[in-house]
């Protein structure tokens, strides 16, 4: 049975799109509904789902955002309202989408071309990278963290963002390692990675596993081990951080 999430910050548009998908796609099973980019790329990471729907336009991360992650790792349907300037490079670059309100028969055909592409001999997703990364300038992107402000017994330290290893996320804190002029340190912050991924600048900050997040400056070399595992070494330091399936495409020989 196939899976699927649905991502829109509108729940009269998710709710609509659910029953839609339910007429279009009967076997289709929809393993979650996120509100923002960020839950979404969580949920993504979670649930592994073969096929996504995406609103262009979310808080937090967008839909162009989320796709760019994703990679070819599932099928992406956009969903974007009338008049979306994204409407026209989709076009040209032959993505699926559908509009909202959810039109049934353009969904049908949407829903054919995924099943095509999954019942092909080679049941790859499409690469859209170079087209997101043309849009996502276009869609509305916040500056990127400059400061991490953590508290300190009654003090509260500012760590330049420049200066972060890695963060490394547990049920409760999000473990900040540095380096700076005094040498290696660490804080903890209570803002989870999943919010973080939003706040970082992708070019810089790398995510390797669901629970951390290295600036790729640090990093010395990726390692595999046995059982298809791959570890991290960074720049003058002990520590070896995992890097899960999903990112190991990350680091391959040119």
């Amino acid at each position: 049975m196939p899976t699927a999430l649905i991502a829109d910050d509108e729940e009269a548009a998710r709710a609509q799109l659910l029953m839609a998908l339910a007429q279009a796609w009967p076997e289709l099973r929809v393993a979650e509904e996120c509100v923002n980019g960020v839950d979404a790329w969580d949920a993504f990471l979670e649930h592994e789902p073969e096929v996504c729907f995406l609103d262009v336009r979310m808080p937090r991360l967008t839909g162009i955002e989320v796709a760019q992650r994703i990679g070819a790792r599932a099928h992406t349907v956009f969903v974007a309202a009338h008049g979306d300037h994204a409407l026209a490079a989709f076009d040209a670059g032959a993505v699926d989408y559908v509009l909202k309100p959810v039109d049934a028969e353009r969904l049908v055909q949407a829903v054919a071309r995924v099943k095509a592409r999954m019942a092909a001999p080679s049941a790859a997703p499409a690469d859209l990278q170079q087209l997101l990364g043309r849009l996502v300038g276009q869609v509305r992107k916040p500056a990127p963290l400059d400061v991490i402000q953590a508290g300190v017994g009654k003090d509260v330290r500012g760590v330049r963002v420049e200066d972060v290893v890695y963060f490394e996320s547990d049920s409760r804190h999000t473990r900040v390692a540095y380096t700076d002029a005094q040498g290696d340190g660490e804080v903890l912050i209570r803002t989870p990675l999943k919010e973080l991924v939003a706040l970082l600048d992708a070019a810089q900050f790398w995510q390797i596993h669901r629970s951390i997040i290295v600036n790729h400056r640090y990093i010395a070399s990726a390692v595999r081990v046995d059982d298809g595992k791959m570890v991290l070494s960074l720049c003058g330091r002990s520590e070896k951080l995992p890097v899960s399936r999903h990112f190991q495409g990350l680091f391959r020989a040119q």
